[in-house]
């Protein structure tokens, strides 16, 4: 019997410690095909983006070799198998970005320097234009408790600048919860803080550096506040209402069905009942978490989260006819 993978984020972990698996692998297939240099996907929480990330950033990532972790896995029987670890990767999340300012701040620098710390090896032998804007940048990073964002715009950018000088690649960004530090700073009282240092590290990396190959971002939101991507021609928004990777975010009837009877349950009525309901790109999808969870206690009762960040999403979606239960 296959392990519940109930919070599991990494996709390795999940395919390597046999965890219950549902083959999402196709997204990569789509990535690829669209071609959308910058696209950003919407979804409440607890609807499996941080593992989808995790996932497109473990087979793209040059520095690993992942064909044993995705071995039977869809992908594998498409061309695009050919794309396997061919590309420098930088996987960021943000979802961790809570609390205080400087627990935010912090959260946002720790996670940009352990992208610089699985590279450092790249930036040996910097010229002397380089070095100084290294150690400047560097300096600012390591200033965690200082709750500034001030001179952070390039942090990215300047890793994805050296990893395309060091690989001969373009780069791929993958940015986890890009919007957890918007809405903490807007609730708890210190946007105009860190606002111009957010927006500025998401437009130079995203807008104006040319290393970038493709970047994918998941949010709950598009933070519309003074919009951040005013100037991001470049985006593709995939919100709750797109068919473009709907079927990629939580279960779908057969997935459901299928994870149901592996524990021994059935997609009954009563299941139905308390489960479906979100209606997302023409799908009726099943919330991952709520599922996961039923499995594991047996209990039919509600398990989704309803965190203020969902709250304003089902507002919205009210607004559109949209339904959520649990």
């Amino acid at each position: 019997m296959k392990k519940i993978p109930t919070g599991i984020k990494s996709f390795s972990k999940l395919k390597e410690e046999n965890y219950y698996f549902v083959d999402k692998t196709l997204m990569i297939k789509d990535f690829l095909e669209r071609g959308s240099e910058v696209t950003l996907v919407t979804r409440p929480r607890r609807f499996g983006k941080t593992i989808n990330m995790s996932m497109m950033s473990e087979f793209f990532d040059i520095t690993k070799d992942s064909k044993e972790i995705f071995k039977g896995t869809k992908i594998m029987d498409t061309p695009y198998v050919s794309e396997i670890n061919q590309y420098p990767t930088i996987f960021i999340s943000f979802a961790d970005a809570k609390r205080d300012k400087v627990a935010v701040v912090s959260t946002i620098k720790m996670q940009i320097l352990k992208q610089w710390k699985k590279y450092k090896y790249i930036f040996k032998g910097l010229d002397e234009f380089d070095l100084p804007i290294y150690q400047s940048l560097l300096k600012i990073l390591t200033q965690t408790e200082d709750g500034s964002l001030v001179g952070i715009n390039d942090a990215i950018a300047f890793l994805m600048d050296k990893l395309q000088d060091y690989y001969h690649k373009e780069v791929m960004v993958f940015i986890d919860e890009y919007d957890t530090p918007f809405i903490e700073a807007h609730t708890k009282g210190f946007y105009e803080e860190v606002r111009g240092g957010l927006s500025g590290l998401l437009h130079n990396s995203l807008k104006t550096s040319n290393s970038l190959k493709y970047a994918f971002i998941t949010g709950i939101q598009r933070v519309a506040k003074e919009n951040i991507f005013s100037d991001l021609n470049n985006l593709v928004v995939c919100d709750v209402t797109d068919q473009r990777y709907a079927a990629y975010f939580g279960f779908d009837s057969d997935e459901t069905k299928e994870l149901l009877e592996y524990y021994g349950l059935e997609l009954n009525n009563k299941v139905k009942e308390m489960y479906d309901g979100y209606h997302i790109g023409n799908r009726d999808i099943y919330n991952p978490w709520s599922l996961l969870n039923y499995v594991d206690t047996k209990e039919l009762t509600s398990y989704w989260v309803n965190t203020s960040a969902n709250s304003m999403i089902k507002t919205a979606l009210k607004q559109a006819n949209y339904t959520f239960k649990n």
